[in-house]
């Protein structure tokens, strides 16, 4: 990874997408790329690499979960971190996202401090705040 950290938000939400944008602020070294479904941030990613995807998992034309499925498929990007964030707590939910290797889960709604959490394995130190 290099200095600067690419993650991808794929949300249906403009504003929970804003949301998202606006904690993760807080980080240094960060390159924030949007999508606003599982289909553009397929599209995306064909072009762009990305050492995180944060990823909705109810959303129009390609969930979440296909899109993990596509992203665990491809040999080129099949390690990259996969956080589903969503409100969709039900176990079936968590099986499904596990058998497809999911990286992790973040459950809306989220403080900065839980995103935090989630994301500080997967980027260089020098890029997560520190806990408040």
């Amino acid at each position: 990874m290099n200095d600067t950290a690419r993650i991808l938000v794929v949300d249906d939400s403009k504003v929970m997408r804003g949301i998202i944008r606006k904690m993760l602020a807080a980080f240094s070294g960060l390159c924030v790329l949007e999508a606003r479904d599982g289909k553009d941030a397929w599209d995306l990613l064909q072009t762009e690499k990305v050492d995180v995807i944060l990823s909705d998992w109810n959303m129009p034309r390609m969930k979440g979960i296909d899109l993990l499925r596509l992203v665990r498929a491809d040999a080129t990007m099949s390690a990259t971190p996969f956080v589903m964030v969503t409100a969709e707590a039900q176990d079936v939910n968590h099986s499904e996202a596990d058998e497809a290797r999911v990286s992790c889960y973040l459950t809306k709604p989220f403080t900065p401090q839980a995103l935090r959490a989630v994301l500080a394995p997967f980027l260089p130190e020098g890029c997560i705040p520190p806990a408040s």
